[in-house]
């Protein structure tokens, strides 16, 4: 497998990532418009950065985040959770994995960690934050094997269906 991984302009390539994030998270059409929005504005905003995946010049995965600004969206809603463990601190000098995906062909293969380990090696920060559907998945099992932990479950999003958890790790993350 010819695997590359490496910087990825998101804005450039917006649909060819949001195309495997539909698959891998099992998104519609509609879904995917309202994401793209969010991912070019995500991407206007200080230290943001993506990289992708590609296999034969395909885009088969990619991970993006930024810098943790509590005045995001993300952070407001997620805060009190946070705040209610006593662990909203977690908020303040994080660099939050905002998107991790990996088409369903080419999962079980280390892409997904290449990716978040690689994006967060650059990290000025001491720690990463990132949600995850609040259920047993392969997703929160990687997450686990870096290091993240709980920081607090059941958080509801609005016009999401399923509650998530918020997990932080501190930084370098784990290697196998």
């Amino acid at each position: 497998m010819d695997l590359v991984i490496g910087p990825l302009d998101l804005s450039a390539h917006v649909d060819e990532a949001l195309a495997v994030q539909a698959v891998a998270f099992g998104l519609g059409p509609d879904e995917v418009a309202v994401r793209r929005q969010i991912v070019l504005r995500h991407m206007t905003y200080p230290g943001a950065r993506a990289l992708g995946a590609t296999v034969g010049g395909d885009l088969v995965g990619f991970v993006y985040g930024m810098p943790n600004d509590r005045t995001h969206w993300w952070s407001t809603v997620v805060e009190p959770y946070l705040r209610a463990n006593h662990q909203d601190h977690w908020l303040d000098d994080a660099f939050v994995i905002t998107e991790l995906h990996v088409h369903p062909a080419h999962q079980n293969h280390g892409i997904g960690r290449s990716l978040i380990t690689t994006i967060t090696d650059d990290a000025a920060e001491p720690r990463s934050i990132l949600s995850a559907i609040d259920t047993e998945s392969p997703a929160r099992a990687l997450y686990r094997s870096l290091g993240y932990r709980d920081l607090a479950r059941q958080v509801l999003f609005p016009s999401a269906p399923k509650p998530y958890a918020v997990m932080g790790a501190p930084l370098p993350l784990r290697r196998r």
